[in-house]
């Protein structure tokens, strides 16, 4: 579904120096420097898979996906979406995506949605009937019956994502570039819109490809991620590959019954990271965690336990860590 090979987006930066006088040399003589967006990135997503792509702020996320979605033309390098190349933008490669970015809007600011949901529509020339039936259930799911006819102008950030996101879907893509889809949305509905990311990818066969800073979007939604840093990918792969591979140990949280003394803790397959009152941090290898938690159990006045992998930001700071030293 979709192809990059060696994709590059390198910038001319105008650069100089503060003051009036450097203001005016710049108006007979400028310096310009090249700054490498995208610097030779290449990877195949098949039909259907959802990939999480992540990099810190300025890795080349949203360029690659404004590349991918033909909104920028890249410095080299090849590029094709459905058998598509992007940035010729033919219509029927218009037809078969849609790029959601939480930052931007399609939204007509001073008119209610309905009239951009018309609209996108008549673009993408939907059949009145499919229109309908896709719109209800995008209607259902998202709880927009309130925002129809409400100027877009007089919404919050999270209703105008709400109605982004159904706008975006009026005409079935099969090719979603979702970038921070669930940004000023509330607990509630980050939940209600991942779950309708993941049903509309296995009813229609779409193919996802994810940005977000919330990693429970990408730990929900993507079992294959790509992490891009200053314009390169550094890992390619399953996101559990991922964790076992930076962060091998299990984190145990114990919540105890009574206070312990830390030498209580030796002998128990694991290491103690903190103890707190009555709350005790553990690591413990993965070969050994039933030996651990057995041991753990036999010796101190437990009354909670919970086993988790580290956290998905700890582990990505952890790599980006390593791929600047």
């Amino acid at each position: 579904m979709i192809e990059v090979n060696r994709l590059v987006k390198h910038y001319r930066v105008h650069e100089r120096a503060p003051g009036v006088l450097a203001a005016a040399r710049s108006l007979f003589h400028r310096s310009y420097r090249t700054v490498p967006a995208v610097d030779g990135v290449s990877f195949k997503i098949e039909k259907g898979e959802r990939v999480g792509f992540l990099g810190p702020n300025g890795a080349g996320k949203t360029t690659t996906l404004k590349m991918l979605s033909g909104l920028l033309n890249p410095t080299s390098g090849e590029a094709r979406v459905f058998g598509h190349v992007p940035f010729q933008r033919s219509p029927e490669f218009l037809r078969s995506i849609m790029l959601v970015a939480g930052q931007k809007q399609q939204l007509l600011w001073d008119l209610p949605p309905s009239d951009t949901f018309e609209l996108n529509r008549a673009i993408y020339d939907v059949p009145r009937h499919e229109y309908k039936r896709t719109l209800d259930e995008l209607v259902m799911l998202l709880k927009l019956e309130p925002l129809l006819r409400k100027p877009v102008r007089q919404m919050s950030l999270g209703e105008r994502m709400k109605c982004e996101l159904c706008a975006a879907l009026l005409h079935q893509p099969r090719v979603l570039f979702l970038d921070e889809p669930t940004i000023g949305l509330d607990v509630t509905m980050q939940v209600a819109v991942r779950e309708f990311i993941r049903r509309y990818n296995e009813q229609h066969e779409a193919t996802v490809i994810l940005t977000s800073h919330y990693m429970e979007d990408v730990a929900a939604l993507c079992p294959r991620i790509i992490v891009i840093d200053q314009g390169h990918i550094v890992w390619d792969g399953a996101l559990a590959d991922l964790i076992s591979k930076l962060h091998p140990e299990k984190r145990v949280t114990l919540r105890l019954l009574n206070a312990v003394e830390p030498t209580q803790f030796e002998g128990c397959h694991a290491r103690l990271v903190s103890l707190n009152g009555l709350e005790a941090r553990l690591q413990v290898p993965k070969e050994q965690l039933q030996k651990a938690v057995s041991a753990l159990l036999d010796k101190l006045p437990i009354v909670d336990l919970t086993v988790e992998d580290a956290p998905l930001e700890e582990v990505l700071g952890q790599l980006f860590a390593g791929t600047a030293a």
